[in-house]
């Protein structure tokens, strides 16, 4: 995988302007973080310790979706990993936490992404059956057919490549699609490959590395200025290890 370049002081700019349909956010005094199950969050605690947040429940263990923390104006709210976005973009939360394959799905409108956490890291790649000629499959001019969630990321991938490419949208059990003959290879997320290789798959191209990044809904970054600048000074110096 890719190294990361070494990041930089990172700084909300000084004047936003706001869309109109952006304009509605929670009171100037208190901050919303919306955070999925999962990696994501646990990957973040570390990041929410730096800035002094410790949450009040654990989602794990508790049917809340709306969580306290010992921070009287700062509250986490829990949602599906791929809706964080949409939370955000309309101000129902003024920050979130989404992975780089979700951004790329939802188009990143109505949101400014000032980080790149560094965490929840993995790849976005092409695996196809064992013995499948990826490379004669893909060559200019060539059809291949392709199931996936990441219909955008896919699409973008192979109209580089001259091709075409018929997609199939899924929404789990991804490996299935070409042992039953319903794709040619799937486009999905792989960190240990240990699914594809149970499934007699293998990986034969990568697209992209994938990690998880702060965004900030762009009211909120105009108006609660004073609550996200340290939020983000925070998680930044736990990325980089700086934290004076």
């Amino acid at each position: 995988m890719a190294r990361c370049s070494p990041l930089k002081a990172v700084h909300l700019p000084a004047q936003v302007t706001i869309p109109p349909r952006f304009h509605k956010v929670r009171a100037v005094t208190s901050m919303t973080l919306a955070l999925s199950k999962g990696r994501i969050f646990e990957e973040t605690l570390p990041l929410l310790a730096a800035a002094g947040i410790v949450p009040a429940d654990d989602p794990e263990r508790s049917r809340k979706l709306i969580i306290d923390t010992n921070r009287p104006d700062v509250r986490l709210v829990i949602v599906r990993a791929t809706d964080t976005p949409t939370y955000v973009q309309y101000g129902a939360a003024d920050l979130g936490i989404a992975g780089k394959d979700v951004l790329l799905e939802h188009g990143g409108a109505g949101l400014y992404q000032p980080l790149d956490l560094n965490i929840a890291r993995c790849r976005l790649c092409v695996a196809t059956c064992k013995g499948f000629d990826y490379a004669a499959a893909v060559r200019p001019g060539g059809r291949i057919r392709v199931a996936t969630k990441y219909i955008n990321a896919a699409k973008a991938h192979f109209a580089d490549k001259g091709m075409h490419v018929d997609l199939i949208k899924l929404y789990g059990s991804m490996e299935l699609a070409p042992l039953v003959g319903l794709a040619d290879a799937i486009v999905d997320l792989v960190s240990s490959g240990g699914t594809l290789r149970a499934n007699n798959l293998e990986e034969v191209e990568e697209i992209m590395p994938i990690s998880s990044r702060l965004i900030v809904n762009q009211a909120a970054l105009k108006l609660k200025r004073d609550l996200i600048q340290p939020l983000l000074d925070a998680f930044q110096g736990a990325v980089t290890g700086d934290r004076t």
